[in-house]
Parts: C-alpha cells; sequence; structure tokens
C-alpha cells in the first residue's frame, strides 16, 4: 500500500517509524511543517517527522500551507504536484499542523485517516492530551478517523481506550498513546487493505473540544481547590509548566499531590516546608509540592531545592508570570 504521511512532532514521528518498518507499506511521500527557530540559539531546527525521513531517505515537502487560493498557494500547487505523482492509496495525518484543504482530502484514494490522542468525540481539537489529564477523566485513547472538511468530526475507523493512572503528565500520557496510535493505524491499514474498513459516525452527544494551551493557563490560581491544581501540574508537565511566584522570583511546579484536610491559611500560604515537601494552602485542601524549579535552574526535588533557598511558613505563593 502505497501512503503519504503528513505529521510534525515525536507522537507523529512514532507512527511513521511503525509504517516504515511494518511489511505491506511504502511510504512514498512525508508532508511535514516548515523547519523552526527553536534553542537559545534560535537555529532553524527541523521537526521530528522530518529527522526520521530524512534518516531513512523518504521523500520530504514542507509546504507553508495547503490552499491553492491562499498565501501560500505557489507551495500548495507544488504540493499537489507531489502528492499526486505520489498515487498514493492512503494519507495517514498525525498532528501535522495545517488544516486541510478539500483538494487533499480526495487525493488519495482511501481518503486522509487521521490519529487523534482522544476517544471522540470527547476532546477534539489541538490539545486533546493536556486537556484529559486537566479535566480529570478517568481514561483516554486513540481515534483513527476517516478524515473530512469538519474539525476532527470524521467517521471513526479504529479506536482504543487508555486509563490515565493517577501519576501520568502529558509527557508521559504522550508516549503511551504515541505507541498505541501507531499500532492502530497499522491495524486500519491492514482492514483496508483487506477491505475490511467500515466508518461509524461520532455520537452526537459527548463533544467537548480541546483548544490549544495558552501561556497564561500556566499561572496558577490558589483559591481553586487543590485536586484542580494538582491536575493543572500534571497537565502542564513537560510544557508549558505550571507557574507560581515566592519572593518576586517565578518558579515552575512539576509534582504536587493534594492532601486531605483544610489549611486555616489563605489560598497560595505555605503551612509546611521540610525535607517531605511544600505544603501550600489552596481555595479547598491543601497541595504538597515535591518536585519544583527557579527561574533558569534545574527542576529539583523540593527536599533539596530548600536547602538552597528558604521557604518558610507563612511566606505566601502568587500567581506566576507566562514565559
Amino acid at each position: 500500500m502505497r501512503l503519504v504521511f503528513a505529521g510534525t512532532p515525536e507522537f507523529a514521528r512514532v507512527a511513521l517509524e511503525r509504517l516504515h518498518q511494518a511489511a505491506g507499506f511504502e511510504i512514498v511521500l512525508v508532508l511535514t511543517q516548515p523547519d523552526r527557530p527553536a534553542g537559545r540559539g534560535l537555529k532553524l531546527q527541523p521537526s521530528a517527522v522530518k529527522q526520521f525521513a530524512l534518516a531513512e531517505a523518504l521523500p520530504v515537502a514542507q509546504p507553508r500551507g495547503l490552499r491553492l487560493d491562499g498565501r501560500w498557494a505557489d507551495d500548495a500547487a507544488a504540493a499537489r504536484d507531489a502528492i499526486e505523482a505520489a498515487q498514493a492509496d492512503a494519507m495517514v495525518v498525525a498532528a501535522y499542523g495545517l488544516i486541510l484543504p478539500a483538494w487533499v482530502l480526495a487525493a488519495p484514494r482511501l481518503g486522509c485517516l487521521n490519529i487523534h490522542a482522544s476517544l471522540l468525540p470527547r476532546w477534539r481539537g489541538a490539545a486533546p492530551i493536556h486537556r484529559a489529564i486537566e479535566a480529570g477523566d478517568a481514561e483516554t485513547g486513540v481515534t483513527i478517523m476517516q478524515m473530512d472538511e469538519g474539525l476532527d468530526t470524521g467517521g471513526m475507523l479504529r479506536s482504543q481506550a487508555l486509563p490515565i493512572e493517577p501519576g501520568d503528565t502529558t509527557g508521559s500520557l504522550h508516549d503511551k498513546l504515541a505507541a498505541l496510535g501507531a499500532d492502530l493505524i497499522v491495524q486500519a491499514l491492514q482492514d483496508a487493505g483487506r477491505d475490511a474498513l467500515r466508518a461509524r459516525p461520532q455520537p452526537a452527544e459527548g463533544v467537548t473540544y480541546a483548544h490549544k494551551i495558552d501561556k497564561a493557563e500556566a499561572q496558577l490560581d490558589w483559591s481553586q481547590p487543590a485536586e484542580v491544581i494538582a491536575r493543572r501540574i500534571r497537565a502542564f508537565d513537560p510544557a508549558p509548566g505550571a507557574q507560581a511566584r515566592l519572593s518576586g522570583e517565578v518558579f515552575k511546579l512539576w509534582r504536587a499531590q493534594p492532601l486531605p484536610g483544610e489549611a486555616e491559611a489563605p489560598p497560595g500560604t505555605v503551612v509546611a516546608a521540610d525535607a517531605g515537601g511544600i505544603d501550600i494552602a489552596c481555595g479547598t485542601g491543601r497541595l504538597r509540592v515535591t518536585e519544583l524549579q527557579r527561574a533558569g535552574g534545574r527542576r529539583l526535588p523540593a527536599a533539596q531545592l530548600l536547602r538552597g533557598f528558604a521557604i518558610a511558613p507563612g511566606m505566601r505563593f502568587s500567581a506566576g508570570e507566562a514565559a
């Protein structure tokens, strides 16, 4: 089966590698986002997908847009020529980052199949992993979807649930879902090769949207319940990192858990600080922070950070500032 693959970050790279290794598939073209500046030197860096494709000598195209009548019409026309020349049976899409217009959706014989990191119709949109953790969902999963012109509205081809463990962060859950998605897309395409792939409509009820993470959301609101704050800390690990300000300095909080009982102190107040962690009063309950990071420093266990920065009961955390 001849495949075009469209994706950009590590989540997509895992699926591309799995398809490249699986018998019966040929990756005839890889689409990925243009190189972006990254790191302290802001040098242009290729995406994870591009790095893998180049290492495996797969043909790569990096259009800035795909609308034939848009700002990047020349890029779109070149991409159209490359896609048509590929004569693909299907296009696999995973966290690509560009909206696919109708001409792309119609180009492959079997259309475009998307690897989406949620159990649709819950968490359509840009940040399904973050939002599932933040909302306190007990499970999430992967849906292989037949793409249409809506926002994650296409028919479901395969799906599989995955429990969200109490200690899962967006980073750890991302890795589990990437591996699951890679397995499911192979299975879906194998079904398609046997003419055994059938789409079922998404339920009309239960639709939620996983809006893109705004850096301003990283600032913790201590008036919220401790459980809500703990989930947000896990949801924003590894990026953008939950932030709070103490003594004029912005900290990132990486690991925390709610504690039973109320703290007789205003929200944000440190009620204990020792080798076990830093206990902070919240709108409801208390939060024990066990790993955090000073600006410009490394992630450290609370006990180690306290040896170099004095935090004592009565001090008060406030909202941080978006980086």
